[in-house]
């Protein structure tokens, strides 16, 4: 199925705990300010119960209309089914999706139902004189691309979260559609038993405020200890270069960088992290940038905001002494 008569944008809005996903947010931010350029709107869709603070939410990051979709669902199947019967009646030029897991789960079964191509894990939009250039990682995160879709529509993308700024402006109106697409049940082949947690579910980089991260500076596991101390410390949440899960001093659901996650913390602590480009790629957007290493020739100090030279080892307990010392006065 190929849409024909194509116009505007749309991002689906993925729920956790009844709220919006900062990923999905920032996709309508991004979007919203190239739209009006081309003449094209933007429409968020969000499905779930009690929506409208969703709605709301979304309309201030960007929307220009929400389609809601009141309905209890957790199947892939019936999301799927919904978002196709949407994709089908709206005909947006551009389906957008955070590349969070729900989203890699949908956009290769959506680009199958439309009979298109997807473009994963997108960090950036270009302009072009007609629509856009998705800019994306490849070879596990050691190449940018910068990729043209000519494969039909609607293009089926996905963004990595913190690839864009998410902004709110609360003052912002838009339209609200109610939306009561049935989900044929006959057609879902699998059966949802339980649910369980994953540990990686926990460490939630994306949205954190503070990330303290640790590299091949740190020299063993039990040097890698003092990174989660001081994370500890700065209530915030560890982070870790590919080398470092590699020697498996922590799990990969702490990498940062191109071929792990994208974050943009107010404050982020670089510790025993020389400064490669797939992993400042992953960073860089953060707000202030504190840097420790023993190389002050280390790319990091590149773009750090404050550069400690020393043994990562040796300063970091003193940082963490000080902080204790500021939090008792």
């Amino acid at each position: 199925m190929k849409l024909t008569n194509v116009k505007d944008y749309m991002v689906y809005v993925e729920l956790a705990d009844g709220a919006p996903v900062n990923a999905s947010l920032e996709i309508l931010t991004r979007v919203s300010r190239l739209a009006p350029k081309s003449g094209e709107q933007v429409t968020a869709v969000i499905i779930g119960q009690n929506v409208s603070e969703g709605a709301q939410t979304a309309i201030a990051a960007g929307a220009d209309k929400v389609i809601c979709v009141e309905k209890e669902i957790s199947q892939l199947e019936e999301y799927v089914q919904i978002l196709t019967a949407i994709g089908k009646k709206y005909q947006p030029r551009v389906f957008f999706f955070p590349a969070t897991q729900m989203g890699k789960d949908l956009v290769p079964v959506l680009s199958y139902k439309f009979d298109t191509a997807s473009i994963t894990d997108v960090t950036d939009i270009v302009e072009k004189a007609e629509g856009f250039d998705y800019v994306c990682s490849s070879y596990n995160g050691n190449i940018l691309n910068e990729i043209s879709y000519e494969a039909g529509f609607p293009q089926i993308v996905s963004v990595k979260s913190s690839s864009f700024k998410k902004e709110l402006d609360s003052s912002r109106t838009g339209e609200i559609i109610s939306e009561d697409i049935p989900v044929d049940r006959s057609l879902i082949k699998t059966e949802l038993k339980e649910t369980v947690k994953e540990i990686a579910e926990a460490v939630n980089l994306e949205e954190a405020q503070v990330v303290v991260a640790g590299g091949r500076g740190m020299g063993s596991k039990e040097n890698f200890e003092l990174v989660k101390e001081l994370a500890d410390v700065c209530k915030g949440v560890v982070g870790a270069t590919r080398p470092a899960i590699e020697s498996e001093w922590i799990s990969r659901a702490h990498q940062v960088g191109q071929s792990g996650k994208t974050v943009a913390p107010k404050l982020y602590i670089a510790c025993g992290i020389s400064g490669a480009t797939q992993h400042i790629s992953g960073m860089s957007g953060s707000g202030y940038i504190v840097a420790i290493n023993k190389d002050e020739d280390a790319p990091i100090f590149d773009i750090a905001d404050v550069g400690i030279v020393g043994d990562a080892v040796k300063v970091i307990p003193l940082l963490i002494e000080a902080i204790k010392k500021e939090k008792a006065q």
